[in-house]
């Protein structure tokens, strides 16, 4: 038994070579595919010049790097965490399985998986290993396959939902060639536009909540009409860019959802907290990750609502204010309609449901491959079955309604995003306000200093250059220096 027992924990010296070399080269082959996919994909968006997909493909780059720096602390530090002694009876508590053979187990599988070096040091104090080396291994395998996961769920929704906006530009063609608004502009009764008469549900209390359960159902079929996008993009480039009416506000949109895309594909600081969070509560009895599935799909409902009241409230705007206007009816954009003002927390909202959904698939499948699905922590049918349904819906619905509805309705905010600008006027305009602020920064210095220290202590040398600096980027060089 010993000598079977020191076979299967060979280390690396008694393992045959042709093993070692084998297995370090198709890592290493794995790694190298991996690497050159990202690279071709990097190359192909610089190429066609499509730089938020390329910002995008750099955060993957990041968080594949976080993750290589968790598994090395990990590996590293997986020693010591063994090394950690606490009371046996603290092992016993908020257990993600319950049972009486699961819990005579636990100092077995330690002994076997653990290391008896670093058990050893536990058992001679009366203690326990804080955890194993199979645990170690296990939340290690964990945390790469949710930001897996993550990436993947995130790629698909915006893959999916960016064919559902791209549907749009036969909306955008049609209204580029119709030049009917040139003739004389009448006067029309504005119940008379059909945006007014599908999303005007009248004045007072019943009607808000009409309004309310209308937008909560609109987002399950037809959550845009081709009347919705018309209404909104002409207010859009009445409000930001009056002079250019023929503005191709559907490329626009697509270059603020690549441009977000960066952001939803990311794993932000408060996401990890809320997978420690959601670790920490899954104990036995619980049944944590049934009710957490029911989180992301409140909120998504909640988002959905949301988006679909903002454009009911730019008709309610209208239809209060106005009872007849000429020519086409004009909505005005304004942070008011959205919660606390600021039109950016939906996409927060949005990100975090993306996660928590990826979350929920990721642990279904961790626990079904690592424990299998008679495993006491996968839970019952009656309790897996929603939950994957739950994700679905959450997937297709996020997808087909909601990311579209985000993608037109944020832009009815009080300021347009810097995409209105194709990307060398971008650069343009950021190099001249980086140059601006510089220039305004010496000009501050250069008064504080002369205000501040007296001219025999500077030297007149110093004094000049100090001068001199702003002098050169402004129209008066010749009377700052004199």
């Amino acid at each position: 038994m010993a000598e079977h027992g020191e076979e299967e924990a060979a280390t690396l010296e008694f393992t045959p070579t042709w093993i070692v070399a084998l297995v370090c080269s198709i890592i290493v082959l794995i790694s190298l595919l991996a690497e050159r996919c990202l690279h071709y994909l990097v190359q192909t968006f610089k190429r066609k010049n499509q730089k938020p997909l390329y910002e995008a493909i750099l955060k993957v780059k990041e968080e594949l790097m976080l993750l290589g720096f968790i598994s090395l602390l990990l590996t590293v530090c997986q020693g010591k965490i063994q090394n950690i002694c606490i009371r046996p009876s603290w092992t016993l508590h908020m257990l993600p399985c319950q049972g009486e053979d699961e819990i005579i187990g636990r100092i077995g599988r330690r002994l076997l998986s653990g290391g008896a070096a670093e058990v050893d040091v536990c058992r001679s104090k009366g203690k326990a290993p804080l955890m194993s080396l199979e645990a170690i291994h296990q939340l290690h395998i964990f945390i790469f396959v949710l930001a897996i996961t993550h990436v993947v769920f995130s790629v698909l929704t915006m893959l999916l939902g960016g064919a559902k906006i791209h549907q749009w530009k036969l909306w955008e063609d049609a209204i580029q060639k119709d030049t009917a608004g040139n003739g004389p502009k009448k006067v029309n009764n504005v119940h008379n536009f059909e945006f007014i008469r599908e999303h005007f549900k009248g004045i007072g209390k019943d009607s808000r909540i009409l309004s309310w359960l209308h937008s909560f159902f609109k987002q399950f079929y037809g959550s845009v009409s081709k009347t919705d996008y018309t209404t909104m993009r002409l207010g859009f480039i009445m409000t930001h860019c009056r002079g250019n009416l023929k503005f191709d506000f559907h490329k626009y949109m697509l270059r603020v959802l690549e441009s977000d895309f960066k952001k939803v594909v990311g794993i932000s600081w408060y996401l990890w907290v809320f997978v420690v969070i959601f670790l920490l509560l899954n104990v036995n009895g619980w049944h944590t990750y049934f009710w957490i599935a029911f989180i992301p799909l409140i909120l998504l409902l909640a988002v959905g609502t949301k988006l679909e009241h903002v454009i009911a409230q730019l008709a309610q705007d209208v239809a209060e204010k106005h009872s007849a206007v000429e020519g086409d009816l004009i909505v005005k954009p304004s942070d008011d309609h959205f919660w606390f003002g600021r039109p950016r927390i939906i996409l927060f909202l949005i990100h975090f449901i993306l996660f928590q959904n990826a979350f929920e698939i990721a642990f279904f499948f961790w626990i079904l491959t690592t424990y299998g699905f008679n495993s006491c922590i996968m839970g019952q049918v009656g309790f897996i079955v929603p939950r994957l349904v739950i994700g679905l819906i959450i997937q297709l619905l996020c997808s087909y309604s909601t990311l579209p509805l985000y993608a037109i309705v944020t832009q009815m905010g009080s300021f347009y995003k810097k995409e209105i600008f194709n990307e060398h006027v971008q650069q343009g305009v950021l190099g001249w306000a980086q140059k601006a602020k510089m220039k305004k920064g010496f000009k501050k210095s250069n008064g504080a200093a002369q205000s501040t220290s007296p001219v025999d202590s500077v030297g007149p040398s110093t004094k000049v250059e100090m001068v001199r600096r702003p002098a050169r980027e402004g129209n008066d060089a010749g009377e700052s220096i004199e």
